[in-house]
């Protein structure tokens, strides 16, 4: 059991430490990354001030968390793809917006919860 154990441990840290090293990468090559980071240092402040539900609360932290994630798979779909080839290619291209696009929709998602949670605050 012990062994077990230690095994787990072991694979658990060297997730942790793989987890760091792409989100290291990721924050000093793409701005993206940078511009949601900043959207969400807005959008939290007013998530824990504002007289919301937990569950608002709770929809609007994760959807911020979501959209980091999302622009990381969409940064690997790039790199990927930058690894096959460099050349002009339409399906390199369709790979890349169709990444860009799920950054865009999960933002969107962020948008909508928060635009229905102002809607019941306000009106």
């Amino acid at each position: 059991m012990k062994n077990w154990l230690n095994a787990q441990w072991d694979r658990f840290k060297w997730r942790c430490i793989w987890s760091w090293e792409g989100w290291v990468n990721c924050w000093q090559e793409e701005h993206s990354l940078k511009q949601w980071i900043v959207a969400n240092a807005v959008s939290i402040p007013f998530a824990l001030l504002l007289p919301l539900t937990g569950g608002e609360r709770a929809v609007i932290l994760a959807l911020g968390v979501l959209v980091l994630a999302a622009e990381l798979f969409n940064t690997a779909i790039e790199r990927c793809v930058d690894l096959i080839t460099q050349e002009k290619h339409d399906l390199a291209k369709q790979a890349k917006d169709l990444g860009s696009a799920g950054v865009a929709v999960t933002a969107l998602a962020a948008g909508v919860a928060w635009a229905a949670i102002l809607v019941r605050l306000y009106l």
